[in-house]
C-alpha cells in the first residue's frame, strides 16, 4: 500500500520508503527492493505477482490523474495509449496487459528464464476496491487497508482485480492446467497435462448449458431449451398463508452462510467435454445435463418446487443438472431422461478450492470473536456485534464472501459492451474456467439442500416458509430469534436435518427481523421478503 509521502505499507505493520517517482521505477524497485511476492499455492503452480496499491497521492505523485475522465463508467476506465504514464512505461521496455492501465494494470516483461517479472497495480481512487466486496476499505488509512488485503492475500488470493476474478484464479491457482512430466523419448521434463484440471485449452458447452447468444446455441440453430439451474426466488402465495400463520408477530429471516462454497464440497463435476446421450439411465454419479419430465411430481404448495428457481410447478420436460434429477430419484420418483449431455471424465474439481476458501472464512468469522464453541444464544450474540469488534476483519469477511459469488458467477460470463453481437466469440469463451455446466451443478446442489432443510423443517415443526430468495429464507415466528422456531431435541442439541444456527458454511445466522404485518404486506404486492428483511430502502432495489 503506497502513499503519497513514499510510505509503503506492508503485511504484519511492516512500513518500507519507497523513492519511487515513476511507474517504471515503482516497478523496479518492487521486484528488486521490496521483498513483496507470495509463494504458489500448489506445487505445479506459479507464485503470485507483488501488488501495490496506490492511494489517490501516490497516484498523483507518480503521474497518474486521481480520478480519470469517464470515471463513471468504471469497467472502461484506462489511459489512452498516448497518456505520458503509458509512455513511460513502453519506453522502459515493459509492457501492459491487453486491458491496458486501468484501476487494476499489470506491468510486465517475458520472463527470463524461470523468473516472471510482473507487478500489479491496484489504483485506490480508480474504485480498484469495489465497495460492495470491499465495504469500508478505500476511507481506511493505509495501514488498515494493507492489513485487510495482507490477510486476504495469506488466506485467500493476492488479488487480481475484483474478488469475483480472485475467486476464478483461485480455483486456477490451487488447480493448476499444467505440471512437468518426463518425455519417455527424450528423458527431457515437458509440460504435461496436470489431472483434475480443467486442462489449458477452452472447451465449449453442450447446446443446453450456453447461453442463447453463444456460438455453440447460435450457428447450430439450437431450440432445445436451456438448463435453468438458478437460485431461489420464490414467494408464497398469500392465500395459502393459515389463521394461525397471520397472528404471529414475526418474521424471522435465516441467512445460509456461504450456501454456494457449502453445495462446492465434495462436488463431482464434467473435466472432459459433453457427449450426447438419447433416452440414456440416469445415474446420479454422472455430471451432466439432462431433459427429463418431473412435472408429474407434486409438492405441497406452501413449499417451492425444488425444480424450479421461482418454485412453481414445470409443466413439461426440462433440462436439468444431474444433482437436481438426483433429488427427485431420492424423494422415490422413477426418472427417465429422454437425452443427455455427460462428461465421462470428472472429478471433484471444486474441492480444494472449497477447503482454502471455508478455512478463510471460519478463520476470519474466529478473528471476529464468532468461534465454532459458541452455543445458540453466544452465536447470535456474537454474529450481532462482529462487524464492530475489527471493521478490518468484517472487510476481509465480506471480501470472501464476494470471492465465493463472484467465483462462482465467472464460469459462465455473459458479453459486455454494446457492440457484442449475438453468435460472437467474447474474450470469457477463451478460458478453460468458462464454464457454465460447472456453475449450474453449483447452484443445483445449493437449491437441493435448501428444499431440503425447507422439507424436513416442515416434516418436524409444521413449519412453512414464506419466501426464500438464494441462501435466504423468512419463516413466520412468535418471538424475534431464530431460537423461537428452530427444532430443538429434548437435550437442547439441534434436530439434524433441518436449520441449525453456526459459523460454518451451509450453517444459518440471523438475516433480519420485521414484524408479520410487514412480511404480508410485501408479499401481496408480489415482493420478496426474504430480499428485504435486512430492512433499510431494499424495497426500491427489488427489480434489480
Amino acid at each position: 500500500m503506497l502513499d503519497g509521502d513514499g510510505s509503503a505499507y506492508g503485511v504484519h505493520g511492516i512500513v518500507l520508503d519507497c523513492p519511487a517517482r515513476t511507474i517504471p521505477e515503482l516497478v523496479e524497485w518492487t521486484l528488486k527492493e521490496s521483498g513483496l511476492g507470495a509463494a504458489k499455492l500448489h506445487r505445479n503452480g506459479k507464485a503470485s505477482d507483488p501488488l501495490i496499491i496506490l492511494t489517490a497521492a501516490a497516484a498523483v505523485k507518480l503521474g497518474l490523474p486521481e480520478r480519470p475522465e469517464g470515471h463513471e463508467q468504471r469497467r472502461s476506465l484506462r489511459l489512452p495509449a498516448d497518456h505520458p504514464v503509458v509512455k513511460q512505461v513502453v519506453k522502459a521496455k515493459w509492457q501492459l496487459t491487453q486491458r491496458g492501465f486501468g484501476p487494476w494494470a499489470r506491468v510486465y516483461r517475458k520472463a527470463q528464464g524461470r523468473e516472471r517479472q510482473c507487478v500489479q497495480l491496484a489504483v485506490l481512487s480508480w474504485d480498484a476496491l469495489d465497495e460492495r466486496s470491499w465495504p469500508g476499505v478505500a476511507d481506511m488509512e493505509p495501514a488498515d487497508i494493507a492489513r485487510v488485503l495482507g490477510v486476504y492475500a495469506t488466506r485467500v488470493i493476492t488479488p487480481r482485480g475484483s474478488t469475483a476474478v480472485s475467486g476464478l484464479e483461485l480455483m486456477t491457482a490451487l488447480r493448476p492446467p499444467t505440471r512437468a512430466v518426463q518425455d519417455r523419448a527424450t528423458g527431457n521434463w515437458v509440460s504435461g497435462h496436470n489431472p483434475g484440471s480443467l486442462g489449458t485449452e477452452p472447451m465449449d458447452p453442450a447446446p443446453p448449458e450456453a447461453t442463447a447468444e453463444h456460438p455453440v446455441v447460435v450457428n447450430s440453430g439450437w431450440t432445445g431449451g436451456f438448463l435453468n439451474e438458478e437460485a431461489y426466488q420464490w414467494v408464497r402465495d398469500v392465500d395459502l398463508l393459515s389463521d394461525e400463520e397471520c397472528t404471529l408477530p414475526y418474521a424471522v429471516g435465516l441467512d445460509l452462510n456461504t450456501a454456494f462454497l457449502a453445495a462446492a464440497a465434495r462436488l463431482v463435476v464434467g473435466l472432459s467435454a459433453p457427449d450426447h446421450f438419447r433416452a440414456p439411465a440416469f445415474n446420479p454419479k454422472i455430471p451432466g445435463s439432462w431433459l427429463v419430465d418431473l412435472s408429474h411430481i407434486e409438492f405441497d404448495p406452501r413449499l417451492p418446487s425444488p425444480f424450479t428457481p421461482d418454485g412453481s410447478r414445470p409443466t413439461g420436460p426440462v433440462w436439468y443438472q444431474t444433482h437436481t434429477v438426483a433429488y427427485a430419484q431420492e424423494l422415490g420418483y422413477n426418472v427417465h431422461p429422454l437425452e443427455a449431455y455427460l462428461r465421462r471424465e470428472s472429478g471433484a474439481y471444486l474441492d480444494p478450492w472449497h477447503d482454502r476458501l471455508k478455512t478463510a472464512y471460519v478463520d476470519t468469522l474466529a478473528d471476529l470473536g464468532v468461534t465454532k464453541d459458541l452455543d445458540d444464544h453466544q452465536f447470535l450474540a456474537a454474529m450481532e456485534r462482529h462487524k464492530q469488534a475489527d471493521p478490518a476483519m468484517a472487510a476481509v469477511l465480506a471480501a470472501i464472501k464476494a470471492t465465493v459469488k463472484g467465483g462462482v458467477g465467472k464460469l459462465r460470463e455473459r458479453p459486455q459492451g454494446k457492440a457484442y453481437k449475438q453468435g460472437e466469440r467474447w474474450p470469457a469463451l477463451e478460458r478453460p474456467t468458462w464454464r457454465p455446466d460447472i456453475r449450474a451443478a453449483v447452484i443445483s446442489k445449493a437449491r437441493v439442500n435448501m428444499h431440503r432443510k425447507l422439507s424436513n423443517m416442515a416434516k418436524m415443526t409444521g413449519l412453512f416458509p414464506l419466501a426464500v430468495l438464494s441462501d435466504c429464507v423468512v419463516y413466520p415466528s412468535p418471538g424475534e430469534s431464530p431460537l423461537d422456531f428452530l427444532p430443538y431435541a429434548a437435550s437442547g442439541k439441534p434436530q439434524p436435518g433441518g436449520f441449525r444456527l453456526g459459523p460454518t458454511p451451509g450453517l444459518a445466522k440471523l438475516e433480519g427481523v420485521q414484524t408479520m404485518l410487514w412480511a404480508v404486506d410485501l408479499m401481496e404486492q408480489g415482493l420478496n421478503p426474504a430480499r428485504h428483511i435486512k430492512g433499510g430502502d431494499a424495497v426500491r432495489d427489488e427489480g434489480e
